[in-house]
């Protein structure tokens, strides 16, 4: 995901909530200053929002989105985007925090919405800032106590970027790292990982620490050989837009090679536009348009890859009905697969 502004004041999501009925939590608070804005990084950008694709025959997932991001002309609140992507055919989210407000405000999103899971974490280039202001283990501490919520399924997004952070960031990147790894083994929920040309780095640090028992990486980036990696560790590998880009062939050489129960499908909302709409604002409504690609690249049938990409997304996450011993539904799936 790209770099956030600060939103305007009061600018907060009206809600999952207004259809939601009695006894539903209160909306969740959006992260002070209102919603993020998606930066354009001084591009020009059409922000015209794409309009709503065919429904996918078999309902799925988009396994990693940002509702919390305001982009484009027309602006969509998580209870509009939920909507709409129900009705594509995407009948639930994995809400994902980058820093302690994001990841507050996913869990209670995930609380009050039975289409939101919610997974939080420090994003990898937060924690060289962090670190540089002495708060890198205090806010790693939040972060353990928000994974233990119920509605939480995963640590996320974490892990290395050296797009981004330099030499003297590294360290520090790690040391976040390896402890987001040591709280989603706690926990017993899955790990997503952010890997941003780091690959081999990511890979020995997963081997090094011991990887969760459920590890996902987020917007699969690698090509053949780490999709191979992946399969040798059972690591899943999460597809989004930049797999319908057309300067992308490895990313569809990669998806073809990966183990079948281990794809799983996502948007990376608002980044990530799919072809035909890049570079446009993107939600989780958008979802068809990668995974239509997908099968195609695979030369299955779209039912097919949509109710496999549903059946591993839930064996990831478990179940997001609303249910209080649904935290370790995900555990029990992935018990019964491996037996």
């Amino acid at each position: 995901m790209a770099t956030p502004e600060a939103g305007p004041e009061g600018a907060a999501p009206r809600g999952p909530l207004a259809a939601a009925g009695p006894g539903t939590p209160a909306p969740p608070a959006p992260p002070a200053g209102g919603l993020r804005k998606r930066s354009s990084s001084g591009r020009e950008r059409d922000l015209a929002r794409p309009p709503l694709p065919e429904p996918l025959p078999v309902p799925l997932y988009d396994n990693h989105a940002h509702l919390e991001f305001e982009d484009g002309i027309e602006q969509l609140d998580p209870l509009d985007s939920l909507d709409r992507a129900q009705a594509a055919g995407v009948r639930g989210i994995v809400q994902v925090g980058t820093d302690l407000e994001t990841s507050r405000w996913s869990a209670q999103l995930a609380e009050s919405d039975p289409r939101v899971l919610a997974a939080v974490a420090l994003h990898p280039n937060e924690a060289p800032k962090l670190f540089a202001q002495g708060c890198l283990s205090a806010q790693l501490s939040e972060i353990s106590r928000l994974a233990a919520l119920p509605r939480v399924r995963a640590v996320g997004e974490t892990g290395l970027d050296f797009f981004r952070t330099g030499e003297d960031g590294r360290e520090a990147q790690i040391e976040s790292f390896e402890t987001h790894i040591e709280i989603a083994k706690a926990n017993g929920i899955a790990l997503q990982i952010h890997d941003r040309d780091a690959h081999d780095e990511v890979v020995a640090t997963l081997l090094r620490v011991g990887a969760p028992e459920r590890t996902v990486f987020h917007c699969f980036s690698g090509d053949v050989r780490l999709a191979r990696i992946c399969n040798e560790h059972g690591w899943y590998m999460s597809f989004a837009g930049t797999t319908t880009f057309k300067n992308a062939p490895r990313l569809r050489e990669a998806l073809v090679v990966a183990k079948p129960e281990l794809v799983l499908a996502e948007t990376d909302a608002p980044f990530l536009t799919p072809e035909p709409y890049r570079g446009r604002p993107n939600a989780p409504y958008l979802l068809p348009h990668t995974v239509r690609r997908m099968a195609e690249t695979l030369e299955e049938p779209l039912e097919e890859v949509c109710a496999r990409i549903a059946a591993n997304t839930e064996r990831v996450y478990g179940t997001w009905e609303a249910d209080p011993g649904a935290a370790g539904d995900a555990a029990a799936h992935a018990s019964a697969e491996a037996a």
